[in-house]
C-alpha cells in the first residue's frame, strides 16, 4: 500500500465549488483542464505539474493558483509524494467576489501559478476545516474570506481575452463538431475536411489554441461531461455510454486520471 488516499465533495452551502482533500504518491494527473479555477494549498511533500509549457513544483506551505482552461498535469516531485487541500471554485464565483472587491468587470486572473503565502494557506485550512463540520455560516463565511484575500492580494486585471477567441475560424469549428459529436467523433482526416484544412495544420493550430491536441481535448471534455451527468443523478454506467466512453471501465481510467478520484467516491462527495 502507498497510503494514497482522497476525498472529493461539492462545498456544503456554494454548489459552484468543489473541494478535494488527497494524499498521492504513485498517481499522476493526465493532461487536462477545469473549468473552473483551482486552488490548492500542499500541505505536505512536493507537487510538480507541467503548467502552460512550464515545469513547476509546490512545496509544502505553498499555495497554487491555476486560472480557467489552462492544461496542466500534476505527479509527485518527491518520493514521498504530496498532501493537499484543494478548492476549485466556479469562474461566477471568482468573478462576484471580484466585483465586490472593486475590480473591474472581466473575469479575474492569477499571473504567478505557484505563491508564498502562509495567510491565504490558514484560510484555506478554514475552509475545509468549516465545511466538514457542516455550519452553513461558517463555512460560507470561511469561503468568501479566502477568496475575497486570495483575489484581493494575488490577482491581475481580467483576461484580456479568452483561448476560443484567439483560435483561427477553422479551429473554432473543430472543436464545436467535438463538441456536437462527444459520442461519435470524426476522425482526425474527417475533422480536417469538415473545417477545410489539412490534417497537420489543423493539430497544430488546435493544440495552440487549446493547449491540447483534438484527441486529449475530446476526453477531458468527455469527463467534464461526465461529471455534470453524474450531478444530474445518473449512474456511472449510464454516464459512461452517454459520455462516448467504451464502458464504465473506460470512464473508471480516463475519471481518475483527470478528476483525481474514480466516479463512485466522486458521488460519494455529492450527497
Amino acid at each position: 500500500m502507498n497510503g494514497e488516499v482522497a476525498d472529493y465533495r461539492r462545498h456544503p452551502t456554494e454548489p459552484g465549488v468543489d473541494l478535494l482533500s488527497a494524499r498521492f504518491v504513485t498517481h499522476r494527473y493526465a493532461r487536462h483542464a477545469h473549468a473552473t479555477y483551482t486552488i490548492g494549498l500542499i500541505e505536505s511533500g512536493v507537487e510538480e505539474f507541467d503548467h502552460a509549457g512550464s515545469l513547476l513544483r509546490a512545496a509544502q506551505g505553498q499555495v497554487a493558483l491555476l486560472n480557467p482552461e489552462v492544461v496542466h498535469t500534476g505527479q509527485a516531485g518527491v518520493p514521498e509524494g504530496w498532501r493537499y487541500r484543494v478548492i476549485y471554485p466556479a469562474v461566477d464565483v471568482v468573478r462576484d467576489v471580484a466585483a465586490g472587491l472593486g475590480a473591474p468587470a472581466g473575469t479575474p486572473f492569477f499571473p504567478c501559478t505557484v505563491v508564498d503565502d502562509p495567510a491565504a494557506a490558514r484560510l484555506l485550512r478554514t475552509v475545509h476545516a468549516s465545511a466538514a463540520r457542516g455550519d452553513a455560516l461558517a463555512s460560507s463565511s470561511a469561503l468568501l474570506t479566502a477568496l475575497g484575500a486570495i483575489v484581493g492580494r494575488h490577482a491581475a486585471r481580467p483576461y484580456g481575452h479568452a483561448p476560443d477567441q484567439a483560435a483561427s475560424r477553422s479551429v473554432r469549428a473543430a472543436r464545436d463538431l467535438l463538441h456536437a459529436r462527444l459520442a461519435d467523433p470524426p476522425s482526425l482526416e474527417e475533422l480536417a475536411s469538415a473545417v477545410g484544412t489539412g490534417t497537420f495544420a489543423l493539430l497544430r493550430a488546435f493544440r495552440a489554441a487549446y493547449g491540447l491536441p483534438p484527441h486529449a481535448y475530446l476526453t477531458n471534455l468527455r469527463v467534464q461531461r461526465a461529471r455534470e451527468m453524474l450531478d444530474s443523478g445518473l449512474r456511472p454506467a449510464e454516464v459512461a455510454a452517454r459520455a462516448g466512453f467504451t464502458d464504465q471501465a473506460h470512464l473508471n481510467r480516463h475519471f481518475k486520471r483527470i478528476v483525481g478520484v474514480p466516479p463512485g467516491a466522486y458521488l460519494l462527495g455529492r450527497v
